[in-house]
């Protein structure tokens, strides 16, 4: 075997570069993976451009990651060579902060986090920690079990963890990279679905996706319809627009609630007759753990939910990044290696 991989680097902020890098050994608690594919997600961007805090350059974007295990690290016992696994946006937790030790690992102070403190997965072999692996069903390819280890289990988890009953009123503002599988969760998951986008070419791919209803906001004004339907029980706001987003506080029926995925450029903006007339909320959501992410997956192939994929291979990551950054992908980029490629799943 070779002794040497290939990966795609940030060497500076905007410049990822193709190079060679060398084999090392997994760590104790660790794991060597072969990568088979690798989704590029928008959060790619604070390590491309160098803004994420603490950054330190080089380092290999990607928290999309599924590959195989090749090497186990001393005192690791549940995983196995050849085992197909994932690995997400956080892939290891301290374990001694106080959110941890309250049980809340997602929101760790000190996290591993993938393409971030430690090298992910835009190359063809990664090192990962063992505790922050997710086991991938055989059911799904590998190419299109990527995304969901962050845009998957992002909405998945909002959604499940909202206190929301079967038969609700949820919306889902943006139909991207994250809003297309949150349609898909609401409506598998029991809900009177709606899509809010804009423009009416828009409303067929919303209503395939599962939506009941779509609401144009280039035509309508989104939280007066929600309104006029009796208010969202909840709204996952997916596009990254803070403008958009401030507005649809008034379409959440009393108690509703407001979840932010999205993460926008621009401040929101709030009107706080519309929070405290009707005990609103506004909150945000993060990902999941390992285990969380297993039950996204389960749940995606129970209920026949994929996410909508382009594949590239990895030497053309830095043209993939772009077309994720311009908003042409349609609507998740996947970068898969020589490992991935026989077994990637046909493109839906």
């Amino acid at each position: 075997m070779k002794d040497t991989y290939k990966a795609v680097e940030v060497s500076a902020p905007g410049v990822l570069r193709a190079v060679e890098r060398q084999i090392s050994e997994p760590g104790a608690g660790q794991v060597r993976i072969r990568v088979e594919a690798c989704g590029i997600c928008h959060t790619d961007a604070a390590t491309v451009t160098g803004t994420y805090p603490g950054l330190t350059l080089p380092r290999v974007p990607g928290h999309e990651v599924i590959g195989r295990i090749e090497a186990l690290g001393a005192g690791v016992s549940r995983w196995k060579i050849g085992q197909r696994v994932g690995v997400g946006l956080i892939a290891g937790e301290d374990g001694t902060c106080e959110p941890c030790r309250r049980g809340d690992m997602v929101n760790c102070q000190n996290p591993v986090v993938s393409g971030v403190t430690v090298d992910g997965g835009y190359a063809e072999v990664m090192i990962a920690e063992a505790r922050g692996l997710a086991s991938i069903p055989d059911e799904l390819g590998s190419a299109e079990a990527a995304p969901l280890l962050c845009a998957g289990i992002t909405t998945y988890n909002a959604l499940r963890n909202a206190g929301l009953r079967g038969g609700d009123l949820v919306a889902v503002q943006g139909i991207g990279g994250l809003g297309h599988l949150g349609i898909q969760f609401a409506r598998q998951m029991g809900f009177h679905t709606v899509a809010i986008g804009r423009g009416s070419e828009k409303e067929k791919l919303a209503k395939d996706l599962g939506a009941h209803v779509y609401i144009d906001t280039a035509v309508d004004d989104s939280a007066a319809l929600l309104q006029r339907m009796g208010g969202a029980r909840a709204i996952l706001a997916t596009a990254p627009s803070g403008d958009a987003m401030g507005l649809l506080v008034s379409g959440l029926a009393a108690r509703g609630k407001l979840i932010v995925v999205g993460v926008p450029q621009d401040p929101m903006q709030l009107n706080a007759f519309p929070l405290v007339f009707g005990g609103r909320s506004v909150y945000g959501s993060l990902t999941g753990t390992a285990i969380e992410t297993e039950d996204a997956l389960a749940f995606s192939v129970l209920e026949n939910i994929r996410p909508m994929i382009e594949t590239v291979p990895l030497e053309e990551a830095a043209d993939a990044y772009a077309r994720m950054m311009q908003g042409k992908a349609r609507f998740r980029m996947v970068l898969v290696t020589k490992n991935g490629a026989a077994q990637s799943a046909p493109v839906h």
